[in-house]
Parts: C-alpha cells; sequence; structure tokens
C-alpha cells in the first residue's frame, strides 16, 4: 500500500494520516457518522428479514379450511403449476394441472400480497421452490415488496368453492 492510499480525505477539504485524524466529539462524529448512517440503513433493509416464525400450527381464518394431505414439500415442479390463488398476506395456494393444492404459508407477512392478489417470481430452475423469493405487483404492474416462500404443504380444501 502506498503512503497516499492510508491517508483519509475528509470532506473539510484536508487529508489525515489515519493517526493525524481530527480529534474530540465533533471529528469522531464527522468521521464516523457515514458509518453509522450506513449501519442504520442496513439494519432497517434487514427488518422484513425477521427470523422466520415457527407456521406449524398457523391457521390464515382468510385462507379457506383446508386439512393436509401429505408430507410438506420443498419444491413443486412449474410445468404443474395451473393456477395460484393468493389468500392472503400469509396464504399462496398452488393449484396443479391434477387439481392438487399446494398450500404456501409464508414464514413472515407479505403486506400488500392479499390486498393486491398477484405477484411474480424469478427461478432458473424447472420447478418453484421454498427458498424463491416472491415479488407483490400492484394492478399496474409496479413491484411493490418482495418476500419469501415457504414449504408448499399438499391439501384439501374442507368446503372446496364450485
Amino acid at each position: 500500500m502506498s503512503i497516499a492510499s492510508a491517508h483519509l480525505h475528509h470532506r473539510d477539504g484536508h487529508q489525515y494520516a489515519p493517526s493525524a485524524q481530527p480529534q474530540g466529539a465533533a471529528g469522531l462524529l464527522r468521521l464516523r457518522l457515514p458509518a453509522i448512517l450506513a449501519l442504520g440503513a442496513a439494519a432497517a433493509s434487514l427488518a422484513g428479514c425477521a427470523p422466520a416464525k415457527d407456521m406449524t400450527n398457523f391457521v390464515d381464518d382468510k385462507a379457506p379450511p383446508a386439512v393436509v394431505s401429505g408430507k410438506p414439500v420443498s419444491c413443486i415442479p412449474l410445468v404443474g403449476i395451473r393456477e395460484s390463488r393468493v389468500r392472503s398476506d400469509y396464504t399462496i395456494d398452488f393449484v396443479t394441472s391434477g387439481n392438487d393444492i399446494y398450500r404456501n404459508t409464508l414464514a413472515n407477512r407479505c403486506s400488500g400480497l392479499g390486498f393486491e392478489q398477484r405477484f411474480s417470481y424469478s427461478t432458473s430452475l424447472s420447478q418453484l421452490c421454498n427458498t424463491e423469493i416472491i415479488t407483490i405487483l400492484d394492478s399496474s404492474g409496479y413491484p411493490l415488496g418482495s418476500c419469501g416462500l415457504g414449504d408448499f404443504v399438499p391439501v384439501t380444501l374442507v368446503d372446496a368453492p364450485n
């Protein structure tokens, strides 16, 4: 490393060697404030990435009642998905070409999903997996936010709609 690259450029127009930085609370705050703001922004952006809650016994009162008809799977084939039915901010039912229903209960609330009723995803795989991120879309196709999928649980609706 050259000597010049070891110097810090301060916004007051002066160059300081690392050991000759301005001292005192004001000097430290001026030098540290961008770092503090960057850390705050990073923390705020991760707030939506809270650890996944255990959704095993979660009951979504906006989703039609269903009974589990098999073991959860982490992925379902894309070619088999006939339609998706957004039930709420927490629940999406994926209907396959064989009329099987895979309920996906998101680990966290996906704010706006239940209202907008539409989302997109992009995957390089031939299947949709619980590691994928969906993007909520408004009526004009504008992205509103993103959320992670959960496991795909085969279910049978108790009161199947006509």
